[in-house]
């Protein structure tokens, strides 16, 4: 008999997919010496002596840079620095039989590579079928202790987009690598088909990212720093096929879309995004048999042509580096054998 878990998801920032926030405190100069927990939790807003404990339990609090334990006593002008998940909303999770790709499982984490058209967690109309849904079944299938029963996001990636996520199985490790997202000490490496060739080999794209002001499901850049948060792309050429490329993507931010809206602000749009333009010819000829090969490729990856293919980070109790790779999904994949294909044929009718 399926059992429904009764939990806490981070809340949905929407213009991050990273699910932590950041504090700073100084400690003015008449602060009494105080326990760093106690002193976090009279400080910060809707923050419980639990949270703040499991933060230094995963070394996410620091005073003057360098890693502390709950009975650390604050002096005047400690600089205090933590790092939580964000505020949690109590949700109702129902285990349901999803297929889920498991890549490595332990005590502490996940690793999953995703498959398209899954939502990671409830929200905005999706209340099942989503990824919290798929574990909860999958850790009540295998026994696995999970102290909410589905686990602990520490970040997302789009519903269309592929490729691997990592969660935490416990609060003390959703911590750990919360502070490991906002050290940018991640490795994070997309791939992605786009429209267009590039002069160069590679480049670093930054423009702040923030809600469009003309479509509120879009996001869009604001080089000028007057909205949105920072974010910084670096990209490079993996394979060109005149009129598309292949490129790998690292982040060193997370934002809502940033490898979607930073290529479409280079006039790179990813291939088949209808959010961001890329759902139509944007490079070519306009000739029919061209027309026709562009609009099978379409139908043959119905979605954004995006994988997130490498991950790596410090495992949370070992600090073993943990380094996952995955393969370009299907649908990705026979469109750049197509591509491919289209080009050598090109170049045969040429000689």
């Amino acid at each position: 008999m399926s059992e429904d878990f009764v939990g806490v998801i981070a809340e949905n920032n929407e213009e991050n997919t990273e699910l932590f926030e950041h504090f700073r405190i100084v400690a003015d100069k008449g602060q009494t010496l105080v326990r760093v927990d106690k002193f976090l939790q009279n400080r910060l807003e809707n923050v419980s002596r639990n949270r703040v404990q499991n933060a230094a339990k995963a070394g996410s609090i620091l005073v003057n840079d360098k890693p502390v334990k709950s009975n650390y006593k604050v002096k005047p002008f400690d600089v205090v620095t933590v790092v939580l998940a964000y505020p949690p909303r109590e949700v109702t999770i129902f285990p349901e039989e999803i297929s889920l790709d498991v890549v490595y499982e332990d005590d502490d984490v996940i690793v999953i590579n995703k498959q398209a058209g899954l939502v990671v967690h409830p929200g905005h109309g999706n209340f099942n079928g989503t990824l919290l849904n798929a574990l909860a079944y999958h850790f009540q299938q295998n026994n696995s202790k999970v102290d909410n029963g589905f686990g602990y996001l520490v970040h997302r990636i789009d519903k269309d987009t592929t490729g691997l996520m990592v969660v935490a199985k416990n609060e003390t490790a959703q911590n750990n690598l919360a502070a490991q997202f906002y050290e940018h000490s991640i490795t994070r490496r997309y791939q992605a088909l786009v429209w267009g060739d590039f002069a160069e080999d590679e480049g670093t794209v930054e423009g702040n990212i923030g809600r469009s002001l003309y479509d509120r499901i879009a996001m869009a850049v604001y080089p000028d720093g007057s909205q949105g948060k920072t974010a910084v792309t670096h990209y490079s050429v993996v394979e060109r096929f005149n009129y598309v490329t292949l490129i790998e993507c690292r982040l060193e931010t997370g934002r809502t879309h940033q490898i979607r809206v930073h290529m479409q602000y280079l006039g790179h749009p990813l291939f088949n995004d209808a959010l961001y333009g890329g759902n139509r010819i944007l490079k070519g000829t306009t000739f029919s048999k061209y027309r026709q090969f562009v609009e099978n490729c379409f139908e043959e990856i119905p979605r954004h042509s995006l994988h997130a293919k490498t991950l790596g980070f410090v495992h949370p109790s070992t600090g073993k580096e943990m380094l996952f790779d995955s393969d370009i999904p299907s649908d990705m994949a026979a469109v750049l054998a197509k591509w491919d294909n289209y080009i050598k044929t090109r170049k045969e009718e040429n000689i």
